[in-house]
């Protein structure tokens, strides 16, 4: 029983850490969406567009993979809060430097539901998340 109690002495960190987690998330997604000229939550909901779909998801996903870096390496909850801000603003450039660089259609084709768009863009957020999340050590 003591080692189930001990275990459990932690749960408090996890909820917080879950809850700003969860907090950077929605930001995420709430500024993606306006750096973004397409509409995703439109492309997905109501045209059922896989292209965004994956687009957002492998952005979702690279995002996440940062803000796992940054929980794992913070020494407190505010340094979690101030790294997870620093994935949040390079997953954003990422998108820029896809978008400005190497594909500057990317949001017509996007619109096009071309989903080799949608798998590049996926591929580049992740790529940028494991990026971010490894240069987190400290």
């Amino acid at each position: 029983m003591d080692a189930v109690m001990l275990s459990l002495s932690g749960l408090g960190n996890f909820a917080l850490y879950f809850i700003v987690s969860i907090i950077l998330l929605f930001v995420f997604k709430v500024l993606y969406a306006l750096v973004t000229p397409h509409d995703e939550w439109k492309l997905v909901k109501e045209d059922k567009s896989v292209a965004a779909a994956v687009g957002f998801g492998g952005s979702v996903v690279g995002f996440s993979i940062a803000l796992a870096g940054a929980a794992s390496n913070a020494v407190s909850l505010i340094d979690f809060a101030v790294w997870g801000a620093v994935a949040l603003i390079a997953q954003l450039l990422a998108f820029a430097l896809l978008r400005f660089t190497f594909m500057p259609k990317i949001v017509e084709r996007i619109n096009n539901d071309e989903i080799s768009a949608g798998v590049m863009l996926a591929a580049m957020s992740i790529a940028i998340g494991m990026l971010n999340a490894a240069c987190m050590t400290y």
